[in-house]
């Protein structure tokens, strides 16, 4: 396993480009295959998430080259398999995407039960209950969820709990069903408006996307399109949180700065300095950081895949703080590896209790996820001394190039092999 040597203390500085949204792009890609004709998408993260869920469409016969390393076609008309066996596949919550994209197509789909980070109970309840409203015969078999139909017929859809997946997996089964579909209280997440666009591109009818009312009225077949994905907002804001965290000054560009709100907001609020163009957002930390409280929420709430973030530059306010996480309820698992920096943080239940410290100490940590890797990634560049940061192949799940991106601001971060020694890097502050 490879790891993460990070030397910290240095304020970060400079420029960052944002790739495509992983999540966006998870969507997109299966709803790709939807199409007999070929497809192309522009600002492909090149991510292991993307990477697996590739090389899953490629097991059921979807025809997929890479033009450039963010560019990829896609033809889905040799597609014979339905059933998705590939163990890798279970790798990434995304999976089940392929569902609904299978469904919508062939009223027929097998995909093993998804996987991904373990960051709490995440259930597909609501999925089945779309699937089924919509006509079919979803069981759960060996592992796999399965789901068969005759004849897919719109449909008046309540969502009991706000779920993007859901949302996206019903959304995409819709387009190619009889009559017209509602979905009341869907996600409003920018790559839920995303995928909608993207179904339209190839000929869907969906509206309403961004609202909490999307109104889908079914097509025979969807046709060729060209498409480029939006940049992640996940991404752009936890560049924006290691601005903050290390006393640095940021420009994060390739943003919609729109989607950004619920975080500029909170940055301000601890006192940092927020410049906003029209495609970039500009971060500069401040030396005395203050408190505040922050519950995640669904879009355009605080997102929960800026939690960890959040709680790590927190960690460094004057006074208490107090993080709220309302969507997931284990997500605080990386508190105990902060702990080890010095951070002063005691959770109760899905409330984490912050109370500053004026500064974080190097340690050996363990990533848990994809999101609480990159904040332990943070608190380290924050932090006096050295760290060393085992797991980092979950921040690779949805961060492009993060060490390169982070070196590029000024960062002393080295990626290493496992068993090397780290102490060979002759850090510098910069």
């Amino acid at each position: 396993m490879e790891q993460y040597a990070i030397k910290g203390g240095a304020p970060l500085k400079g420029e960052v480009e944002i790739g495509g949204a992983k999540n966006a792009a998870l969507a997109i890609l299966a709803a790709a295959i939807m199409t007999d004709e070929t497809v192309l998408i522009e600002n492909m993260p090149d991510v292991r998430d993307t990477n697996v869920l590739i090389q899953a469409m490629k097991s059921v016969g979807a025809i997929i080259e890479r033009v450039d390393r963010h560019t990829v076609k896609i033809n889905g008309s040799q597609i014979t398999e339905l059933v998705i066996e590939d163990e890798f596949i279970k790798k990434i919550r995304a999976s089940y995407y392929l569902i609904g994209a299978l469904l919508g197509k062939y009223r027929h789909a097998e995909v093993p039960l998804p996987g991904g980070c373990n960051i709490g109970i995440r259930a597909i309840d609501q999925h089945i209950k779309g699937f089924k409203a919509l006509g079919a015969d979803v069981r759960i078999v060996k592992g796999s969820i399965v789901a068969k139909a005759e004849k897919l017929r719109g449909t008046h859809i309540f969502m009991d709990k706000v779920s993007v997946g859901a949302t996206i997996n019903v959304m995409m089964a819709a387009c190619m069903a009889e009559g017209q579909t509602i979905i009341e209280n869907a996600a409003k997440e920018p790559h839920v408006v995303d995928l909608a666009n993207f179904l339209n591109s190839m000929g869907a009818n969906v509206k309403g996307a961004g609202t909490d009312v999307i109104r889908i009225r079914g097509v025979q077949k969807l046709h060729k399109s060209e498409y480029m994905i939006i940049p992640d907002q996940i991404e752009a804001g936890t560049f924006m949180m290691a601005a903050a965290a290390t006393k640095g000054d940021i420009t994060v560009k390739n943003v919609i700065p729109k989607h950004l709100e619920s975080i500029t907001a909170k940055l301000l609020e601890i006192g940092c300095r927020v410049e906003e163009s029209d495609d970039a957002v500009r971060v500069i930390g401040v030396d005395k950081l203050q408190n505040t409280q922050v519950k995640t929420l669904p879009y355009p709430g605080f997102p929960t895949d800026m939690q960890p973030q959040m709680v790590v530059t927190l960690g460094l306010a004057g006074g208490t703080s107090i993080v709220s996480e309302s969507i997931f309820e284990n997500r605080f698992k990386y508190v105990d590896e902060l702990t080890k920096m010095g951070a002063e943080i005691k959770v109760e239940g899905n409330t984490a209790i912050i109370d500053g410290v004026g500064k974080y100490t190097g340690a050996n940590m363990i990533s848990p996820d994809l999101r609480a890797g990159a904040a332990l990634v943070i608190a380290a560049l924050a932090a006096e001394g050295t760290s060393v940061l085992d797991d980092i192949h979950y921040i690779e799940r949805g961060y492009e190039d993060f060490d390169l991106k982070l070196q590029g601001l000024g960062a002393s971060i080295h990626k290493v092999g496992a068993g090397e020694d780290t102490k060979k890097y002759k850090f510098q502050a910069v």
